[in-house]
Formats: C-alpha cells, sequence, structure tokens
C-alpha cells in the first residue's frame, strides 16, 4: 500500500457521493432488486429476496442466478412457502447451481424464520448472523441492502475496487482486512444499502477483472492505480496451489419396467441430501463395489466435473437390475418418480454418458 491513512482527496463523502450519482443513472436492473427510484419513491426491499439472491450468489455469476431465482420465486413467493417445501423439490430446483450445502441451509433457514421469528427477517448484522447458513457477509448485505444499515459489504467487486481505488498491492488473501478497513471508511451513514449495491455493480460492469474501463469510471479522478499505471494488475493474488485429481465409479441400473436404482447420500458433505447413483468412494484408485453382483459393462467415455478443491472423474457402469436384487446401496425408483432434473449435475453427466449424450 502506497499510502498509510485517508489522505486529500480520498474522504469518505465526496467518493460515496460520486458512486450513489452514478448507481442513480446506472444501477443495474436485477429481479431481486429495488431500484434506486423506486427505492426513492418509498418502496424497500423484501428481505426473504434478498436473502434469497445472496445465498444464490455466493460463488455463482448472475447470469447464472437469474433464471434460478425466477423459478424459485414463482413456486416459493415468500420464506413461508420456502420452508413449506419439500426436501427433494429444493434440492431439484437447485441442481445446476452447485455448493449444495447452500440449498440445505437455505431450508434450514427458511424454517427457522417461520418457525422461530415469525416469518420475519431480523434486520440487524448481530441476529441476522444467528440464521442457520448465514455468515459476516451475507449478514452485512441483508442488513444493508433490506434494512439500510451502515454495514460493510465485501465481495470480490467490491474487494477489487478497494484495492485499485488506494493502490493496494498486498496480495489476497493477505489483504482482507485492509481491504475492509478501506470499505468500511467509505461506507455512508446515508443510503448505505444502495451504496453497496453501487459499489458491487461498478466492480461487475466498469472496475472489471480485466480490462477495466477507466475512462468512465466516477472514481478516475481519486483512483490511485489508474494515476500509477497499475490497475490491470490489481488485486494481486497468493498463488492457488493446483487442484488434484479424483476418480470414481458410478453404477447405473434399470429394472425392465424402467425403474432405477439411485441412492439419496447423506446429509453431511459434498452433494449432501442429493440424489444420485450407487458408487465407489472417491480417490486416487477407487475399489469396485457395485450394488449387486451381476456382469457390470464400462461404458465408454468418462465423466469429467470439477468441485471447489478437487477435478473428479468418473467412470460408468451399467447392468440390468433384475427384479429380485437385493442392493446393498440405494433404493429402486419407478421411471414415474425420476427425474433427471432433481440429479446434482455431475450425476446427471451420468446419467447423459448412459443415455448417449454428451458428458
Amino acid at each position: 500500500m502506497r499510502d498509510s491513512d485517508f489522505e486529500s482527496g480520498f474522504d469518505p463523502e465526496p467518493i460515496a457521493g460520486d458512486l450513489l450519482a452514478w448507481y442513480d443513472a446506472h444501477a443495474r436492473d436485477l429481479p431481486w432488486r429495488v431500484s434506486p427510484a423506486a427505492r426513492a419513491a418509498g418502496v424497500r426491499p423484501d428481505p426473504y429476496r434478498v436473502w434469497l439472491s445472496e445465498v444464490m450468489l455466493q460463488q455463482t455469476t448472475v447470469a447464472a442466478v437469474r433464471d434460478y431465482f425466477h423459478r424459485f420465486t414463482m413456486l416459493w413467493p415468500d420464506v413461508g412457502a420456502l420452508a413449506a417445501a419439500g426436501d427433494g423439490a429444493v434440492m431439484g430446483e437447485w441442481a445446476g447451481l452447485g455448493y449444495y450445502a447452500r440449498a440445505r441451509n437455505l431450508l434450514k433457514c427458511a424454517r427457522f424464520v417461520t418457525g422461530e421469528l415469525n416469518g420475519r427477517f431480523p434486520d440487524s448484522h448481530d441476529a441476522l448472523l444467528r440464521l442457520p447458513g448465514v455468515g459476516p457477509y451475507t449478514a452485512a448485505a441483508i442488513a444493508a441492502i433490506a434494512f439500510d444499515r451502515p454495514e460493510t459489504v465485501m465481495d470480490g467487486n467490491v474487494e477489487r475496487v478497494m484495492a485499485r481505488l488506494h493502490d493496494i498491492e498486498t496480495p489476497l488473501p493477505t489483504a482482507k482486512p485492509e481491504l475492509k478497513a478501506r470499505a468500511a471508511g467509505h461506507t455512508p451513514a446515508e443510503r448505505p444499502g444502495d451504496y453497496a449495491q453501487a459499489v458491487m455493480d461498478l466492480g461487475a460492469t466498469i472496475c472489471t477483472p480485466k480490462s477495466p474501463a477507466c475512462g468512465i469510471c466516477p472514481l478516475r479522478d481519486r483512483c490511485r492505480s489508474r494515476a500509477a499505471g497499475t490497475a490491470p494488475g490489481l488485486p494481486k493474488k497468493t498463488p492457488k496451489k493446483p487442484k488434484p485429481t479424483r476418480r470414481g465409479i458410478v453404477y447405473l441400473a434399470r429394472r425392465g419396467d424402467g425403474a432405477l436404482l439411485l441412492e439419496r447420500r447423506p446429509d453431511k458433505g459434498l452433494l449432501g441430501g442429493m440424489l444420485g447413483w450407487p458408487g465407489s468412494d472417491w480417490g486416487e484408485a477407487p475399489q469396485d463395489r457395485p450394488p449387486f453382483e451381476a456382469d457390470w459393462t464400462t461404458l465408454p467415455g468418462e465423466v469429467r466435473h470439477t468441485f471447489t478443491h478437487f477435478h473428479l472423474i468418473l467412470t460408468v457402469k451399467t447392468a440390468p437390475l433384475p427384479d429380485a436384487a437385493a442392493p446393498t446401496a440405494g433404493e429402486v425408483l419407478s421411471r414415474d418418480a425420476f427425474r433427471p432434473s432433481d440429479l446434482p449435475t455431475v450425476m446427471r453427466k451420468a446419467y447423459d454418458l448412459w443415455r448417449g449424450g454428451a458428458a
């Protein structure tokens, strides 16, 4: 960092004012957002929609979330409706968004808010932190956006804006406390919810990771990294270790009447609570553990999928499911009860490979 404290021209209020003026003119139209004009007219955000969108947006892009958000709010328009939904229905609608622990916590939180808080989300950061699955970032975002609390909302966009604005060269994640302190110093008492969204919009549309549009940035005259010519290289990041590759085997078996052998994974752990195909553990050299004795056929090709911390390669084996089979794992699901959309993405890839589609 080249400056040790806020210096002339970097006081918080002018930055907030410039950002809010830019946001009033250029705010993104998002299905979960109340526009700045509507908010000025007295419309208040629905905490349920703010919470739902923030959970969906964790580790996911706005473009990927839009359709999911529309479907969820059509099916479950308020927190009470979501709380009453079946686990399988919610997990099925979530399939494809990844990070399935978020979906499990979504239901836990909806049921807690409905059962313990009479369907009302708390309006303070500390109270929001007590909700299942709500961490510091989500609590700050809900408190600011839904309730206009002056909380500091830190996502990747905000980190990038602060790193460039102050020309902070300390790499992430080491720089996180420094970046949050800078962001907190800029958070205004007036319109903090709009301000939080303005900084995120700035990072998403102008102060982008590559080729930032510095010439039209509302903070261009105050940006230290623009003056120093260092903006495109910030924020710096500590190099990540390469992801390991794990392997596994899944077993697809269908009975003559179309019924399929599936299993529901344990609630805790990766893909917890989701339907999938019986299979081996995932590791360097998976052991062949079919769910029943049969002449299993290995399909040509393989399934490749990447999780947060590792790459996965699955071999798919198939066999007919005899009427009298007593599987050691899984449950038989009738053809009418099975929906491919209920499967997490990696299991659906295995199904597509079996069906002759692209893995």
